[in-house]
């Protein structure tokens, strides 16, 4: 039996990202780690994958366990390999002239279509190279499994064929795994572990359970400090009458009394314990607003591939002031093709018949690969450039999302993708928008961060269209979904009571 125990792990960098860190696992057993980013979810995992040791405690496996663990990205080196040999280095070479076959089989099993074997993996999505550093990872045969957040770019087809994977191959390997999906936590954990600086907590529930414990404790802790507080503030303050007193009629005995009511509450004070703040960058829309009940509308549009050819149709669809449009379809349905097409609409820059926008609609866009932020732009230029905001100004409010100041002036392109998304949030809402076109809104922000701009999007009331792979954002979120029905010969985008029939039938095509 595979296991992995840690003994009081702590990490620092500049201050305590977690310490005093104890649990075991074993087979059967997959636990979620939990934290906003940046809060050492990533440092964890490389400790237990031991490219760096902890700075404080112990890591100790079962004799003889191999670790398997798959990071986020793969290396630039490696992606002009072609996917079969990048996996297949996997393997000995003594396993190469005799086990090659077991390549075809690690592929095979996470889906990849054969087609693409000889593919370089520049070519392949972002989606299908997760799967396939999964793929060779696992071909290495690991007793104890890592995953630095699986489920980035993956459509919900890959992200349920995973799920089922991880409970499939969880009773003979323990699996740990970071990752901001909420459904995919609570779908195949059974653990969770909330990273803190003071004392993280560890549960043997899935997410959802564990995250209630987690507010139950938080709550009873908070009750106890305010209790604390109050003795230690009344202790103070029968001390300073006391010693008054004391001074007053020259009695020795009251002002040791009152010092000892004073010691009494040092002692209370240095035994509180400091309530957890999530700290991240702040998350805030705005809606402008508008008079017209109607922002949009689509009326005999059709949506088509690059060379011409039609993915679906739309026969009518008038998009509401306050609407909160999900659009549901599996990968390759036409997804991202209808967000340009109405993103061109709005620019006006190319005739799109069909579509009308209301003349006071003002648009907020943010696409899935954030590629509205210029690169070669720094954060502090990028802002103070679109939208006129003095030095000061700008400062704050990217202090305000979670930008230290050193990494204001950084090119965009060497902030991580976390980072990038929370820019991107910044500048929708200084464009000051009362309608939102969101290509995949959550990729890259953490659990933290979701649930924020969840309660924005809904509190704002905002008009929005937005296609995501998220199942929980878009239960939250959504007031209305469309469905890309591909079952007839000529596809069409029909409005659905609910996402719950297409999600269960993603769960059936995995």
């Amino acid at each position: 039996m595979a296991s992995i125990q840690l003994k009081d792990v702590r990490a620092i960098a500049q201050e305590d990202l977690f310490k005093n860190l104890s649990f075991s696992l074993s087979n059967g057993e997959v636990l979620g780690l939990i934290a906003a980013n940046g809060r050492g979810k990533s440092t964890l995992l490389g400790f237990l994958a031991g490219h760096d040791d902890p700075n404080e405690g112990q890591i100790v496996y079962s004799r003889g366990a191999r670790v398997g663990f798959v990071e986020q990205e793969i290396p630039d080196e490696d992606l002009g390999k072609t996917v079969y040999d990048f996996v297949a280095e996997a393997l000995t070479d003594e396993q190469r002239d005799y086990e090659i076959w077991r390549v075809d089989v690690a592929l095979a099993e996470f889906g990849v279509p054969e087609a693409q074997y000889h593919a370089s993996l520049k070519e392949m999505s972002g989606g299908w190279r997760r799967l396939i550093m999964i793929a060779r990872v696992w071909l290495k045969e690991p007793d104890i499994l890592l995953l630095d957040e699986p489920t980035n770019h993956l459509d919900l087809q890959k992200i349920i064929r995973l799920e089922n994977w991880i409970k499939q191959i969880s009773a003979q390997t323990p699996v740990i795994l970071a990752s901001h999906d909420r459904a995919f936590l609570d779908n195949c954990t059974n653990r969770s572990l909330f990273l803190r600086p003071g004392i993280s907590r560890f549960f043997s529930l899935a997410y959802s359970q564990a995250k209630d414990a987690l507010e139950e404790e938080d709550a009873a802790a908070e009750r106890v400090l305010v209790k604390e507080q109050k003795q230690a503030k009344q202790l103070r303050e029968q001390a300073a009458k006391l010693n008054n007193v004391g001074i007053n009629s020259g009695s020795d005995l009251l002002q040791t009394k009152a010092k000892q009511l004073r010691q009494r509450a040092s002692d209370i004070e240095d035994n509180m314990r400091d309530l957890h703040k999530e700290r991240h960058g702040d998350i805030t829309l705005t809606n402008s607003g508008t008079h017209a009940k109607v922002l949009m509308s689509w009326e005999d549009v059709s949506v088509t591939k690059p060379n011409g050819e039609e993915l679906f149709h739309i026969d009518k669809q008038l998009i509401y002031a306050g609407d909160r449009i999900v659009i549901l379809a599996e990968n390759g349905a036409g997804k991202t093709r209808l967000v340009k097409k109405l993103h061109n609409a709005f620019k006006g820059e190319d005739t799109e018949p069909g579509i009308w926008v209301t003349p006071s609609a003002v648009l907020g866009y943010a696409d899935q690969e954030i590629s509205q932020l210029p690169e070669d732009e720094t954060p502090e230029g990028f802002i103070t450039s679109r939208f006129s905001t003095g030095d000061a100004r700008c400062r704050s409010l990217l202090a305000n999302v979670g930008f230290e100041f050193e990494k204001q002036s950084k090119s965009i392109k060497e902030l991580s993708y976390g980072q990038r998304s929370r820019l991107a949030i910044l500048a929708l809402r200084l464009t000051e928008p009362n309608f939102y076109l969101l290509d995949e809104p959550t990729n890259h922000i953490d659990i933290p961060g979701r649930e924020q701009l969840e309660h924005e999007i809904i509190e704002k009331g905002a008009t929005a269209v937005i296609v995501s792979h998220d199942r929980q954002f878009a239960r939250n979120v959504g007031t209305r979904f469309f469905e890309i029905d591909k079952s007839r010969k000529r596809g069409r985008l029909v409005e659905v009571d609910s996402p719950e029939p297409f999600f269960e039938r993603q769960y059936e095509l995995s």
